[in-house]
């Protein structure tokens, strides 16, 4: 495998990218179009371990790696024996070498074992076409210092260099690093030599941008280029503050922009204007992050994301406009088709890797616009975003909706009863009944269809997608994945869901009725407050509309700079859409994107 030669950051290299001939630092060619790859957090916590991480290097490599992907990143805690989950143990027992610095838990990584640290593993990817990286918190661990371990190749200690009155707030890991001390810098010199020796090509370094450690950055920076391996530097967690955009952006080569980002749509909503306000610090080599795609498989075991298909494809626009790095969240073994083809999309990926001067059009109280120049072209990438804060699914448009279930409804449940026939597809939906969806456990109870040769299990089917507000959507279980209880009487077969959960089903031929009982679970009825829901059924096929279709969304050819017809390619579908004049509008899905090419119908012109 070809590795770039080191050099300082006082060197230069000149970006490749048309028209920019600005010497830049030379840590930019690390990553000068945004890293793609796949972090441990969002499926396992702290909880991976050596097998976990090997199977997502094998799908990535036999699956991914010819569509651009390459880094596996493993997150937080890989040197404490005992971690799992997403929450930290007070006071935990590190793996930590003689000199205080952080070694893989041998327990969950077992080729570290004899203080091999992570080479085995880093290897293990290498060999594969891979890159491999770690997860760091910023600072020198408390253990350390509670030892006075020495600093490698000086006379300084732990405690010398470590500043009690700035530990992280949220993990018990570490002391802050006083970077005015003497050996502060050798101690972060020595960390980054042992990643250098295990072959590392890519840190995350948290607790180190929100609040801003401007210190410590520096240090990190110096240290990564003293070590002798191009190791490319991310920063966490956001919101870093605009106010150092310079800073940053001439230290790192991605930085988040907001906090952790989970599969809400309000959180997502709220990724646009952060996108819109760093577009001044986006270029080659150094790239504002949205932080890792809650796709697939997270929060396992058994979990998936609870974005809609709509919401799924306007976080993979988004991040692809605007040049973030795409680092998968999900388990990859377990991705379904759709997840594959969102993420394989050859067209999509070259304008997250290759777009230019992404930058917001416009955006109003239901639509927003993005814009940026497609390479060695006079052509545009166009990304279009219904964000109207109407449901996925219109409720005007519901076959069924049922009043407010909560406690106090009569048997806690409601009957459903809707004629499906020339329908070929059924979305159930719940919503939170107005109140924040608190215990919002939800249940739809022998969910079947019935038609003139008898009845079949909705269960029986395989759903197209499935979300849950919290918790999984689980066939003849709750979201907790205990029993599935309504009105004190186990169900006999259904699906347990959580507010906002939205099911969809391919319907087979030859049925005309979809019956249920819709309810409140018990897991929602035991707890105090919140447990109000409201039930939906929706209904697709001919004649019968689209009932979750959004706002009709234009762009003028002026503002994109064109004076002529042009001809527009939808990216998402590998479509050319035909010849527009004057303006380009679509319709889009509520909660949902679209991206497009739009080039000149007469270049010469």
């Amino acid at each position: 495998m070809r590795t770039l030669p080191i050099l300082l950051t006082a060197a230069l290299w000149v970006s490749a990218r048309a028209g920019d001939t600005k010497p830049q630092p030379a840590f930019y060619q690390w990553a000068p179009t945004p890293p793609m790859g796949w972090n441990s957090w969002d499926c396992f916590g702290t909880a991976v371990n050596e097998e976990l991480t090997k199977a997502n290097a094998d799908y990535m490599a036999g699956t991914l790696l010819k569509f651009g992907w390459q880094y596996i990143v493993v997150d937080i805690q890989w040197y404490q024996p005992t971690a799992g989950g997403w929450d930290y143990a007070p006071q935990p027992q590190l793996a930590m070498d003689e000199y205080g610095r952080l070694i893989p838990a041998s327990n969950r990584f077992p080729s570290a074992a004899g203080n091999t640290g992570f080479k085995a593993l880093a290897d293990y990817c290498h060999a594969k076409g891979l890159k491999f990286g770690v997860h760091l918190l910023r600072g020198i661990p408390r253990q350390a210092v509670e030892h006075n371990t020495p600093i490698l190749g000086t006379s300084y200690r732990a405690a010398e260099v470590a500043d009690k009155t700035d530990p992280c707030p949220w993990n018990p890991d570490m002391w802050g690093v006083d970077t005015t001390k003497p050996g502060a810098q050798q101690y972060y010199d020595s960390v980054f030599k042992l990643y250098a020796e295990w072959g590392i090509d890519f840190i995350k370094v948290d607790d180190l941008t929100e609040p801003y450690h401007s210190g410590e950055v520096e240090a990190i920076r110096k240290a990564i280029d003293q070590c002798g391996r191009p190791i490319v530097f991310s920063t966490s967690p956001g919101d870093t503050a605009l106010a150092q955009g310079p800073h940053v952006s001439a230290n790192a080569n991605m930085w988040r922009i907001s906090g952790d980002f989970w599969d809400k749509w309000a959180a997502l909503k709220e990724q646009f204007d952060r996108c819109a306000k760093w577009t001044p610090y986006r270029a080659p080599g150094h790239f504002p992050d949205a932080d890792m795609l809650p796709l697939g498989g997270v929060r396992q075991p058994g979990g998936w994301t609870a974005f809609t298909k709509d919401e799924q494809y306007t976080v993979m626009t988004l991040w692809s406009i605007c040049n973030s790095p795409l680092m998968f969240g999900g388990h990859l073994p377990k991705n379904d088709e759709f997840t594959l083809a969102l993420i394989t999309n050859p067209e999509v990926i070259a304008v997250n890797q290759h777009a230019a001067n992404g930058r917001q059009l416009y955006r109003n109280a239901d639509a927003i616009a993005w814009v940026a120049d497609a390479p060695a072209s006079k052509d545009k990438y166009v990304a279009l975003f219904a964000v109207g804060d109407a449901p996925p699914y219109a409720p005007d448009k519901a076959a069924f909706k049922s009043e407010l279930v909560t406690r106090a409804t009569p048997g806690q449940a409601v009957a459903v009863d809707v004629d499906i026939t020339a329908a070929n597809r059924l979305v159930l939906m719940v919503d939170t009944g107005g109140d924040d969806y608190a215990c919002d456990h939800a249940a739809w109870v022998e969910p079947r269809l019935i038609g003139p040769n008898g009845e079949k299990k909705l269960t029986d089917l395989a759903w197209l997608s499935a979300t849950s507000g919290w918790g999984t959507t689980h066939v003849n279980k709750n979201v907790q994945d205990g029993p599935l209880i309504v009105n004190n009487k186990n169900a006999a077969y259904g699906i347990g869901a959580h507010s906002p959960s939205i099911i969809e089903y391919e319907l087979p031929a030859g049925y005309t009725r979809f019956k249920a009982t819709a309810g409140l679970e018990k897991g929602g009825v035991d707890q105090t407050g919140g447990a109000t829901v409201r039930f939906y059924v929706f209904l697709a096929g001919p004649g019968m509309g689209d009932a979750s279709a959004g706002p009709q969304v234009a762009v003028q050819l002026s503002d994109l700079g064109f004076a002529g017809p042009c001809k527009v390619r939808d990216l998402w579908k590998h479509e050319d859409m035909g010849t527009v004049t004057g303006k380009f509008t679509t319709q889009i899905r509520n909660h949902g994107a679209g991206l497009y090419r739009i080039s000149p119908a007469h270049p010469d012109k």
